[in-house]
């Protein structure tokens, strides 16, 4: 676990956060500690949140020296909870908050954690492992029409209809219980022209976004990101697909004609082409900054 998760647009975003010595700064979402770890290179005071204990212990060994002088605390949670994870921890007011939310690379090279179309494993998908819901109990629960709306709405398939078809019939021998089985059957149906592995990628997006809420997530985050601002203070976040996007978007142009304070980022920071060539996984994320006023 060298290399947990690469962060996407860190410098764009470390920048924006105009990081300032013994300022507090919240970092929503973990993961391998990137963003953390520039903070506090920068002199800031960090509250790392995650709901992954994988995460937790990762960053707790790589900069233990950190938290042992008080600059970095550690805690499990939801960042939807952000309100409450802050002010248990004593950052009731801080001076900027990150959301990656994008899926570390940890999760999608750990077969597993069953959350990649390219590595066999259980059809899992949970970030907080303590979640009774997995992804096989949807595949294998939800009716058709379930199903179908499922990969619609959060995965924005347009085979979403076949692809819920073919599940119910090959689960009717059977339980679906692996990520290739999954992937098997959705080859098997989506036209090899329309590009398969686009279709099983979307599904599985669909899959992973219903088993950890994460769209509620976001919308109920923001509002509470930014009232845990201090004047000045920046929320910058960083999406990886249309939805989670749009949900920003429109929840900085709703705060903005609140009068909470002001979009910083007319239209999204994306990485440029030596980041683009260094890291693939970077090349659908998008960072949206709201400076509070």
């Amino acid at each position: 676990m060298n290399n947990y998760h690469t962060s996407v647009l860190l410098d764009e975003t470390i920048d924006q956060l105009n990081v300032r010595q013994g300022k507090k700064y919240i970092d929503g979402t973990l993961g391998g500690g990137g963003h953390t770890s520039a903070i506090l290179e920068k002199g800031g005071i960090v509250l790392g949140i995650d709901v992954d204990e994988d995460a937790l212990g990762f960053v707790k060994e790589k900069l233990k020296s950190q938290i042992q002088n008080g600059k970095l605390v550690l805690t499990k949670g939801n960042f939807k909870d952000i309100d409450s994870l802050a002010k248990d921890n004593g950052f009731d007011k801080v001076s900027g908050i990150v959301f990656d939310l994008g899926v570390s690379s940890h999760h999608f090279d750990t077969p597993e954690r069953g959350f990649s179309v390219q590595s066999m494993g259980p059809l899992d998908m949970r970030m907080d492992q303590d979640l009774s819901v997995k992804a096989d109990d949807l595949v294998n629960g939800l009716t058709r029409g379930e199903l179908s709306q499922m990969l619609f709405t959060f995965g924005e398939e347009r085979f979403a209809r076949r692809i819920a078809d073919a599940i119910v019939r090959a689960r009717n021998a059977g339980p679906i219980k692996t990520t290739m089985e999954l992937v098997g059957i959705i080859n098997k149906v989506v036209p090899k022209q329309q590009g398969n592995s686009g279709s099983a990628t979307r599904v599985f997006q669909a899959l992973r976004i219903a088993v950890n809420d994460e769209l509620n997530s976001i919308k109920e985050a923001l509002p509470k990101a930014v009232d845990l601002l201090e004047t000045g203070g920046r929320l910058t976040v960083i999406s990886f697909h249309s939805l989670e996007d749009r949900i920003v978007k429109n929840m900085f142009k709703e705060f903005e004609e609140q009068g909470l304070g002001k979009i910083m980022t007319k239209k999204p920071v994306i990485p440029g082409e030596k980041e683009l060539n260094e890291n693939r996984r970077s090349r659908s994320s998008k960072l949206r900054i709201f400076e509070k006023i």
